[in-house]
């Protein structure tokens, strides 16, 4: 949660009791601070440390920029001047978490000092007079679980939020000619996402490779990495290779500021190179670099996002959808030629031969079974949407390559939106439940959240707080 900076701006509206919105900002600052969360105050811009003026709001706005916050949490501790909200939320452009301290009894006199729930009803509206996205979290005491729960789902948002706008991919060759359905409009992902594209010839790789390998400290220790982590059944000069197609992506991708690489994996690599960079990817993407096959950008996209909703914790892999299990009817293969990280993998990993061509170089392993989320972003024809879901691995007989058998919902309902769009048979999974995350982040990045589950109001109700 460290790298995630949220912009604290409690408010409070004049005709209700200030003391008890002093109290209860105080309170929840408290919360966070337990919680772990990073939080940019505003104690030393307001006397009150409340939004509730302009000239106040316009120092906080400028405080909040300079420290580049990647979210804005609005706690009423009483109704809450919602149009100072909205004010802010619009000048800072990231996502805005709503929330209010459950209201006390009435006194004996019928006197009520907050109306924090009166005040959420009203700031919602005004946000959507001001056409700004948020996220709601109900009305709930600082103690109750489904405010940490909501605090930490928003501060995954935000990541994937601040994450996808910062967005460059190493482009590593054009996508193999066979492989229509990975085309992607660069100049659309730019316009509509701001999301760049650093694409890059095969001869610069190789001219990498050639640079890196003079470095033979790195070299040998990535082979001992290797050696180490897998089970390796290629000859030392091919994990040689595996190493220096390793290191010069890594550079290649740090020197374009780069936080994903989609590479043409073949077959003019194996031409250059003689071997597959399955294991090669499979190791960056242990490091949190993903690394995708086929020239798949929008792949590429669905790594990035999917890491950032597992907040840089848990790794990624990369999956084709392949065939249906032989015995359940809800089951299917997901499986590659080996670029998983290793710690996906339920066993030692061995770096060997793929299915499909000759070359060394893939990686062979089962993947851990467990829960997992399962997601793709995709789009044609200008509209974009995130396929996402959740599945369990199952048991399921043996295939080579890196693979794990999962099952679905209703596989039937998922097969059907693959092949309608506008999806291909790429898909990005983690071994963790990040939907409700995904979900609620696709509503800042104009994006649309399609469920394979059909099950959109759980969603909604888990994300609320339910």
């Amino acid at each position: 949660m460290a790298n995630v900076v949220l912009g604290f701006a409690p408010t409070r509206r004049s005709i209700f009791s200030a003391p008890d919105a002093v109290k209860y900002a105080d309170l929840t600052r408290a919360r966070l601070e337990e919680l772990g969360v990073s939080f940019v105050d505003i104690n030393d811009i307001s006397e009150d440390g409340l939004l509730h003026r302009e000239e106040d709001r316009i120092k906080i706005e400028a405080r909040f920029k300079e420290k580049k916050v990647d979210g804005l949490f609005v706690p009423h501790g009483n109704f809450g001047t919602e149009y100072e909200v909205a004010r802010l939320a619009k000048e800072l452009n990231v996502p805005v978490l709503l929330w209010g301290p459950r209201d006390e009894r009435p006194d004996e006199d019928g006197i009520r000092l907050r109306d924090s729930q009166c005040g959420l009803f009203a700031t919602g509206k005004v946000l959507r007079r001001f056409r700004i996205p948020f996220t709601y979290l109900c009305n709930c005491r600082l103690e109750d679980e489904e405010f940490q729960r909501g605090i930490r789902n928003f501060l995954a948002v935000c990541n994937v939020v601040k994450t996808f706008r910062k967005t460059r991919i190493l482009q590593i060759g054009p996508r193999p000619f066979d492989f229509w359905s990975t085309m992607c409009n660069e100049g659309e992902l730019l316009e509509k996402f701001q999301i760049q594209l650093a694409p890059i010839p095969m001869p610069e790789l190789t001219a990498e490779i050639k640079k890196v390998r003079q470095d033979e400290g790195k070299i040998k220790e990535i082979m001992a990495y290797c050696r180490e982590n897998f089970n390796v059944a290629i000859k030392d000069e091919e994990l040689e290779m595996v190493a220096a197609l390793k290191a010069a992506m890594k550079a290649l991708a740090e020197r374009y500021g780069c936080n994903a690489i989609a590479i043409q994996c073949w077959n003019a690599l194996q031409t250059e190179i003689g071997i597959m960079p399955c294991a090669a990817n499979s190791l960056l993407n242990e490091e949190g670099l993903p690394v995708v096959c086929e020239t798949d950008i929008h792949g590429a996209i669905t790594a990035i996002m999917c890491e950032a909703a597992g907040m840089d914790e848990t790794r990624t892999f990369f999956a084709d959808w392949t065939v249906r299990h032989p015995d359940n009817d809800n089951g299917e293969l997901l499986q590659h030629c080996g670029p998983w990280p290793v710690s996906c993998a339920a066993c030692k990993p061995t770096i060997g031969y793929p299915l499909a061509f000759s070359h060394p170089g893939a990686v062979e392993a089962q993947a851990k079974l467990g829960d997992m989320t399962l997601c793709r972003f995709d789009g044609d024809n200008g509209e974009y949407s995130l396929l996402l879901g959740n599945a369990k691995g199952i048991e399921g007989p043996y295939t080579k390559g890196t693979y794990v058998w999962v099952e679905v919902k209703n596989l039937k309902r998922l097969e059907a939106k693959i092949v309608e769009g506008p999806y291909i048979h790429h898909c990005v999974g983690i071994h963790k439940d990040v939907v409700p995350v995904l979900y609620e982040a696709c509503k800042y990045l104009g994006i649309a959240p399609d469920l394979y589950d059909d099950n959109d109001d759980e969603i909604k109700a888990y994300i609320r707080g339910e």
